[in-house]
């Protein structure tokens, strides 16, 4: 299959995001931030001064996305990750007392994806349990909030991490165009229907369910149902069969081996 040129645009803007974590405490973190990063369509993963290299741990939370991690890069300070970088935006818990640039996960991600279609741009996610420093969020041009509920706003830096790559790719799909489909169903016409609802009319009848004399507004009714479920072919067949059972056109017998031995008397 040929890809598109605002396909490949798109898959190139995407590989000038790096997300940069900023001295992770737990290695298993930066596995999991790498999952949520390549389930995303996401590669480029930078380290500051990581207290724990990747390690067992972190393979084993990266589940398949061994190949960002040791792509990774490792850096001893900020402004080595930080390198080339047009735009950087700082993710923060806590909506400081000092004035900066604030956006939502989704303008983060549209800003970022439309940044990167010019050159790299960098998510920066801070400690485990402090964030990010003040200098740290000075070097931002940006920084981004997830709102979180008041009362238990602990967000994990992995989760953090998967809610921000989500909108990333939210925002590539949207820019391409890309929308999920369903496979065709081959929907039974409206004569197959009719010969449905006769069939299922003649079997209410016949098994005492239905008084032909009162049956309309139960006609209708199941008419309703079946138009709003609007079977296919294959399952109108089902249906039909059911009925046919239901007359007693079909019999458990049928399902019987023929090589069954006979049982003796």
């Amino acid at each position: 299959m040929i890809e598109s040129p605002m396909i490949d645009q798109m898959t190139e803007s995407l590989a000038r995001i790096r997300f940069v974590l900023v001295e992770t405490t737990h290695s298993g973190n930066i596995g999991a931030v790498a999952r949520a990063m390549k389930t995303m369509g996401l590669s480029r993963l930078e380290l500051v001064a990581p207290r724990q290299r990747p390690d067992a741990e972190a393979l084993a939370r990266a589940s398949g996305a061994d190949d960002l991690l040791e792509r990774a890069g490792v850096h001893d300070d900020l402004t080595d990750a930080l390198a080339g970088c047009r735009l950087v935006v700082g993710a923060s818990a806590r909506l400081r007392s000092i004035e900066w640039p604030l956006l939502e996960p989704p303008e983060c991600a549209a800003r970022l994806l439309a940044e990167a279609g010019e050159g790299e741009v960098a998510l920066m996610l801070g400690r485990e349990s402090s964030g990010l420093t003040n200098d740290e969020l000075a070097r931002c041009h940006f920084l981004v909030h997830i709102p979180t509920n008041p009362d238990f706003s602990s967000l994990n830096v992995a989760a953090a991490a998967q809610v921000l790559a989500y909108e990333i790719r939210r925002a590539a799909r949207l820019a391409t165009g890309e929308r999920l489909t369903e496979t065709p169903r081959d929907l039974a016409g409206a004569e197959a229907m009719e010969g449905f609802y006769a069939h299922l009319t003649e079997t209410l009848i016949r098994i005492g369910f239905s008084d032909p004399e009162q049956s309309r507004t139960l006609t209708r009714r199941l008419r309703r149902l079946f138009n709003r479920a609007r079977p296919d072919r294959v399952e109108l067949n089902i249906l039909r069969g059911i009925l046919s059972a239901a007359q007693g056109r079909k019999t458990p017998e049928r399902f019987a081996r023929s090589d069954e031995a006979p049982q003796p008397d």
